[in-house]
């Protein structure tokens, strides 16, 4: 009895377990992708309600090119409001 990867290399037509193995890869690389704009702006949210910001901010992020700039500027560079209140 041959192992089903084999069949594959065999030429038998087996499209439906291909579109089904392309798909489960598809999701993988979204879900990852997904996760990768997600848990930065997760971050930078925590990190500008404790500098005393409103932590929409991070939504600066999705700016495309500059915006990760933007707001790491911000940080950086802008006065923080929660160090200032003693």
């Amino acid at each position: 009895m041959p192992l089903p990867l084999l069949g594959l290399l065999q030429g038998h037509s087996n499209d439906a377990a291909l579109a089904g193995l392309a798909a489960a890869g598809c999701m993988v690389w979204a879900v990852a992708a997904l996760a990768m704009v997600v848990f930065p702006i997760f971050c930078f949210w925590r990190i500008f309600q404790k500098a005393g910001y409103n932590g929409a901010m991070a939504l600066l992020c999705l700016i495309p090119g500059i915006g990760m700039i933007i707001v790491l500027c911000i940080l950086a560079f802008g006065t923080w409001p929660a160090g200032q209140r003693s």
